[in-house]
């Protein structure tokens, strides 16, 4: 029986959620689709037939994320993708993709992006891999107390932290550009409770010089964003490595953008280091030329921060 390709209605949400929970270890991924208002627009399903159930599903994601010139524009994320176990192999996630393709041109979006661990299924349908770079290496002895205070971060730092996170990403390549609803809802979801994410304090003023979100991702305690001043870096490092030693980890990874600042600032996290590249990012272009889009995503200091995932 031939599958049918729809988008959704309110009635199929609790399909829906059926479905990641049976494919992803990922409660939060019903809350993340609840943040688009057009979501049932922007949700494609291969339905087994007419009225059966949903055996795949592909959700476009709008963003806007900046261009290698740190304009926003509108993307199309793509995310949340899931084939019922039975049903794989007949070829339906490409078929949704060319459906999310139509409704994301027509939606003006200048390109899609997805970040996967599996890009065969993509490349067919017209997404490129682009590279990154992050830094490994070994936990640093623990160093002398500096200049700033850190401690864990409160619901009450909430303004400050997304202002450092504003300012740090003004003109950024591949930043998405957070709402309050990013804030409450998609960053949590990514990142955990708000006291897992430190911030430096200055002693004097009392306000916020930086903010740092590192988690622990198996053998490895691994830095996934940071914003503020260069200068309290080192200590939020620090701090870092602290609590990877305090878990029993030797080693570290740091997926900040390389920079003057980050360089001085890691021998406080890592004794030794070594860049390792990935290609866990893909590109479509929509509206956009394709020469545009490969400038945003390989654009000196680009990151598409784990905390804007779809």
């Amino acid at each position: 029986m031939t599958a049918v390709i729809r988008t959704t209605t309110a009635a199929d949400e609790a399909s829906l959620a059926a479905l990641w929970q049976r494919c992803f270890d990922a409660p939060h991924i019903a809350a993340l689709h609840a943040l688009d208002p057009d979501r049932h627009r922007h949700t494609f399903v291969a339905q087994n037939g007419p009225g059966g159930g949903i055996d795949a599903v592909v959700v476009y994601v709008p963003r806007l994320i900046r261009d290698a010139h740190g304009t926003p524009q509108r993307v199309g994320g793509i995310g949340s993708v899931a084939t019922r176990p039975e049903a794989r192999g007949q070829g339906l996630v490409r078929r949704l993709l060319v459906a999310a393709e139509r409704t994301m041109t027509a939606e003006q979006c200048a390109w899609s992006l997805l970040f996967t661990g599996t890009p065969g299924v993509y490349r067919g349908s017209g997404w490129q891999e682009f590279g990154s770079t992050y830094t490994e290496g070994t936990l640093a002895v623990p160093a002398a107390s500096g200049t700033f205070r850190v401690r864990e971060t409160t619901a009450r730092d909430t303004a400050e932290v997304a202002a450092l996170h504003h300012a740090y990403n003004a003109n950024r390549p591949l930043s998405s550009l957070r709402a309050p609803e990013d804030w409450s809802v998609r960053v949590p979801a990514w990142y955990g409770p708000v006291e897992c994410s430190l911030v430096a304090e200055d002693p004097a003023s009392g306000t916020l010089a930086g903010w740092i979100v590192a988690q622990h991702v198996g053998a490895y305690v691994e830095v996934r964003e940071f914003a503020g001043a260069p200068e309290c870096l080192g200590e939020l490092f620090a701090a870092v490595g602290a609590r990877g030693r305090g878990a029993g980890l030797s080693r570290a990874r740091v997926r900040i953008p390389d920079g003057p600042g980050v360089r001085a600032a890691l021998p406080a996290l890592l004794a030794e280091s070594r860049p390792v590249e990935e290609h866990v990012g893909m590109a479509r272009p929509l509206n956009a030329t394709a020469e545009s889009v490969r400038a945003t995503v390989t654009a000196p200091g680009a990151v598409h921060w784990y905390g804007d995932c779809f």
